[in-house]
């Protein structure tokens, strides 16, 4: 670990644990629970869809199982403090993951566009079972949650700062992931699969545990939704949206990275919410994100930060180009012999 890059997290953890002591009103705090939410999804869903390039599209159905397992697990309205649905959001994600592996052993036998079709697949079962398990999930009718017990002058605290542990740990295995050899088996499976288990990568055990981690995660953030929302529906729940928006996200910023689903989700989610205030229901963000989507297939295909990444690398190299061309000008310049009288003479010109 590089002191640049221990500078960078640690001031970017401190200003999020700062920020909601500056006062913010409520409106501005909801914005950036929500803005975390999808944060930490993104850099979740980077793991399968940006190091091991399979284009999950599934994610949602774990929010939402997420979502109810909380649900199912807290029945009972009364709440001693109010933060004990918390600390059974590791249970929640285990749940996630173990119900992750075995669609993840079936999913991940094809790839690419048949993956994304299988993933999405997967999601609209979950959520036609939410629709349909009405003694688990409440049906159409929805599913209440305990209501929390927080003051109404600091209720959205305690799930801002759950959030960003949540975004700490998504980002923590990110970062553990590009400087291990998991991050490198995951990348050499995206670049050349087949070649990548010729030389010896077991691709099924990493792309499997990558993507139970993952849904694990998204699982987490679904039941801190719920417990937020305090009554969830299926088709919120489990909505295919929430999954286009962690793709679009990811992509926006630069899916490989470690700061790019963040980037993403600043942007993108920060601009819904704002629409959603300014314009009420009407679901304009819709356009703006199919507009953006557009924008980066045509100008950002790799995303932000690579872009600006290799542009400013581009940069250094012609900045080394033109250093070396005038180094050797100079070289030249100071080798050449002086003229003398002897070379004047040669060439027929008269003596000094």
């Amino acid at each position: 670990m590089r002191v640049p890059s221990i500078l960078r997290g640690g001031g970017f953890v401190a200003v999020l644990l700062l920020l909601p002591l500056l006062g913010l009103q409520h409106w501005f705090l909801n914005l950036l629970v929500f803005v975390l939410m999808y944060a930490t999804m993104s850099s979740a869903w980077n793991l399968v869809g940006g190091f091991a390039g399979y284009p999950s599209l599934g994610h949602a159905a774990f929010f939402g199982i997420g979502a109810y397992s909380l649900a199912l697990m807290f029945k009972d309205p009364v709440l001693a403090n109010g933060y004990e649905p918390f600390f059974v959001l590791p249970v929640v994600g285990l749940i996630g993951a173990l119900i992750g592996w075995p669609i993840a052993l079936i999913s991940m036998r094809t790839r690419a566009d048949v993956f994304a079709i299988v993933t999405i697949t997967f999601l609209f079962v979950v959520q036609t079972l939410a629709f349909n398990l009405h003694d688990l999930t409440g049906g159409a009718q929805g599913a209440a949650l305990p209501v929390p017990p927080f003051p109404a002058a600091s209720f959205e605290l305690p799930f801002y700062y759950v959030l960003v542990l949540l975004l700490c740990l998504a980002m923590g295995l990110t970062f553990a992931t590009m400087r291990s050899k998991l991050g490198l088996s995951l990348v050499s499976i995206r670049a050349d699969e087949d070649k990548a288990r010729g030389i010896g990568v077991r691709t099924t055990g990493v792309k499997v545990l990558a993507f139970s981690v993952s849904v694990g995660i998204t699982a987490m953030v679904g039941g801190v939704w719920a417990y937020y929302e305090g009554f969830i529906y299926p088709q919120f729940a489990v909505d295919p949206l929430v999954t286009i928006a962690m793709v679009l996200m990811t992509f926006l910023g630069g899916r490989g990275t470690l700061w790019g689903p963040v980037l993403g989700a600043v942007i993108l989610e920060a601009g819904q919410q704002y629409l959603t205030y300014q314009l009420g229901a009407v679901q304009l963000y819709l356009i703006v994100y199919a507009l953006i989507f557009l924008m980066i297939i045509l100008l950002l295909p790799r995303g932000i930060l690579p872009t600006i990444e290799d542009r400013l690398r581009q940069r250094r190299r012609r900045q080394r180009a033109d250093a070396a061309t005038a180094d050797a000008a100079l070289d030249l310049t100071a080798g050449s012999d002086p003229v003398t009288t002897d070379h004047v003479d040669a060439l027929g010109g008269g003596t000094t």
